[in-house]
């Protein structure tokens, strides 16, 4: 029997070459994702000088957006139970789980680390969100209470959450560092106008994306990146910013901005001393200075009154 003639050519065909899709980075205002209204960008680089991406580079346009935002955002969400704040942030914690993968791939390039070290970080960061969760409906129980006083009246003091608070996340830690400047602030009913690390902003970004998807009211968190000194400077002016946390700027811009604050009398949370090389301790347990930092005590004063007759009172 003849053998068939051999094809010399291949007869299958090759598999056309597949266009990576690369993410673009957009910003995080009033539940939805502009871009700067500047229209600029600039590149992001892992420490070796890699690039990573064009994140939008904010203005101080889109600084006051943000502001106008969170003020909208204000009423109802301080106006919400505490036990029902708690639920969100359980629910952000929850949606952080399921995309751990994104948070440990962009930590571990933003901060030059080993995947071991940023898995480390990112479950750091969502069992930060847990903690605080736990909080929302317990600090009224430590900072507020009754007090004695002379006459029959009964005295009570109330923690209430001071209002928009414009916060400058950690150069150093990018996700870490900035889920333990933000929870505190949004934990105790404040919202939140927040810069992202100048240098490794992406995760910052991302987190964007989880909290429009957490049951976050949109406006409660603003997220900007871009020049951290450019979009802070707006932001310590505005009359409608009522407190600034400083965690994300050096000693001569802190210095700026508590004057900028003074004019209409911001709470400022300065930058916490650094007493190692490696600088601040994000892993390390953070307590409760930084709710307590923005919260106003109210005081109320009311007769208790007398029962019956005999003039007895509670």
């Amino acid at each position: 029997m003849s053998e068939k003639p051999k094809n010399p050519k291949n007869t299958e065909k090759a598999e056309p070459q597949r266009l990576s899709v690369f993410k673009t980075y957009k910003l995080y205002v009033g539940g939805k994702f502009p871009r700067s209204e500047s229209g600029r960008v600039y590149e992001v680089t892992d420490p070796s000088g890699k690039w990573l991406a064009n994140a939008p580079l904010s203005s101080r346009k889109d600084a006051r957006d943000a502001v106008v935002a969170a003020r909208k955002a204000f009423g109802a969400w301080s106006g919400a139970t505490a036990y029902n704040r708690g639920q969100v942030l359980y629910r952000v914690a929850e949606m952080l789980e399921s995309r751990k993968g994104q948070f440990v791939h962009e930590v571990a390039d933003a901060e030059g680390l080993s995947k071991p070290k940023a898995t480390a970080q990112v479950d750091a960061a969502i069992d930060r969100w847990v903690w605080y969760a736990g909080w929302t409906d317990k600090i009224a129980q430590v900072v507020g209470g009754g007090n004695p006083v002379a006459g029959p009246f009964f005295n009570l003091s109330s923690p209430e959450p001071t209002g928009v608070v414009a916060v400058l996340a950690p150069q150093e830690s990018s996700f870490l560092g900035l889920v333990s400047v933000i929870a505190p602030v949004i934990a105790t009913g404040n919202t939140a106008v927040v810069i992202a690390s100048e240098r490794s902003p992406l995760p910052a970004l991302s987190l964007g994306e989880v909290l429009a998807t957490s049951d976050v009211p949109g406006g409660v968190v603003n997220v900007l990146s871009g020049r951290t000194a450019e979009i802070a400077a707006p932001l310590a002016a505005h009359q409608d910013v009522n407190a600034i946390d400083l965690a994300g700027a050096d000693d001569v811009l802190a210095k700026e901005l508590e004057i900028a604050a003074a004019d209409n009398l911001k709470r400022v949370l300065r930058p916490q001393p650094v007493d190692n090389a490696d600088g601040i301790d994000w892993f390390a347990t953070p307590g409760t200075e930084r709710m307590t930092a923005f919260l106003e005590t109210k005081t109320v004063w009311h007769p208790t009154g007398s029962l019956g007759a005999s003039g007895s009172s509670y």
